[in-house]
């Protein structure tokens, strides 16, 4: 496959899992070989109600429409755990400035106590902040949550079985402490000459990651081989793409793959749903021991000395979250910029 003949990302219907045994292995094989070769494709047959995706878009409408003062109640500066609302250029990709808003939601858990636990990522789990006056936000972002993270281990069983593992080889690092991710986020129109930054260029962290875009919103673009491939929405469709963790897990057969957003025009918006799926803070993504075949197409994990890739999922998130939230290290977490242990892991 070249550049000449990518022009979108690939559609895998996931309704085949549950049809025969060679539709099973169709899938497989499908998973096996967009995610060695692209890392990136659209998901339908998924089997998330379209009524429910509707309203949790109409409803985050109505959160980015309440007044600026409410929205601030929320902002992530109060929240020593990463959560909350965070206004249009608080957050950084590659040291400059995303042109986005955005409410950051994980598993609603109590904080751990600091004297307590040892390790600094720790510090990602405690409770969310919410919109008191929408409570059907939480409802359906906690709905969300639950059903993205059942069709998550789904689609890692198929994978785990295309790579020639057993289907629950990644079952060991996903429990009720699995630290999922989700972010609602507005990209408000911004104008210039060039397109602006809504994200900047990057890999996503984790496992797995499925992101759903409001229809008719363009503004996503992957990279492939050394070019940028629009991949606006597909009607009722998830992008998916792997993370930093899975080609890890992999040796490089299967490709984290860069990725970014391009802001819309003056006048209009755009809504979407990263949802990152991702296991214990503690935990490390098993090594699966590839067939032959495919270890011999391994590429190897990718080596930058700006983006240390650690084994432990927890201790890649708190990397991420300390380089894109600034404002949120210097409220809560100092030691962090200052200690040289962790700068010199990549922080």
């Amino acid at each position: 496959m070249t550049t000449t003949q990518l022009t979108s990302l690939p559609i895998i219907d996931f309704s085949l899992a549950q049809g025969t045994q060679q539709d099973r292995e169709e899938l497989r094989d499908q998973l096996r070989r967009v995610t060695h070769e692209i890392g990136f494709f659209y998901l339908t047959g998924h089997g998330i109600e379209k009524d429910f995706i509707d309203e949790f878009v109409s409803t985050s409408r109505q959160f980015f429409k309440l007044p600026e003062e409410s929205k601030l109640q929320l902002e992530n500066t109060q929240s020593p755990h990463f959560r909350g609302y965070t206004r249009v250029g608080g957050e950084l990709t590659q040291g400059k400035v995303d042109w986005r808003e955005q409410l950051d939601i994980g598993p609603e858990r109590p904080a751990l106590d600091r004297t307590v636990f040892t390790e600094d990522f720790w510090t990602l789990q405690g409770p969310n902040l919410w919109p008191g006056d929408l409570p059907r936000l939480r409802e359906l972002s906690e709905r969300w949550i639950e059903e993205l993270s059942a069709l998550s281990r789904k689609l890692l069983s198929e994978w785990a079985a295309a790579l020639g593992a057993p289907a629950d080889f990644f079952d060991t690092s996903f429990d009720e402490l699995s630290a999922p991710l989700l972010k609602i986020v507005r990209y408000p129109g911004k104008s210039g000459e060039t397109p602006q930054q809504g994200v900047g260029a990057h890999k996503d962290l984790g496992v797995l990651t499925l992101l759903y875009v409001e229809e008719g919103k363009a503004g996503l673009q992957v990279e492939y081989e050394g070019e940028w491939i629009d991949a606006p929405p597909v009607s009722g469709a998830f992008v998916v793409n792997i993370g930093e963790m899975l080609e890890i897990a992999t040796n490089g057969f299967l490709k984290a793959t860069l990725h970014r957003v391009i802001s819309p025009e003056i006048g209009d918006d755009r809504i979407s749903f990263p949802f990152f799926y991702a296991p214990r803070l503690d935990a490390s993504i098993p090594t699966i021991e590839l067939p032959e075949k495919l270890a011999e197409q391994s590429r190897g994990v990718t080596q930058d000395p700006n983006n240390v890739l650690h084994t432990i999922f927890g201790e890649n998130s708190l990397k991420s979250r300390v380089r894109a939230h600034p404002n949120v290290v210097e409220a809560h977490h100092p030691y962090l910029i200052s200690a040289s242990s962790l700068l010199g892991q990549g922080y």
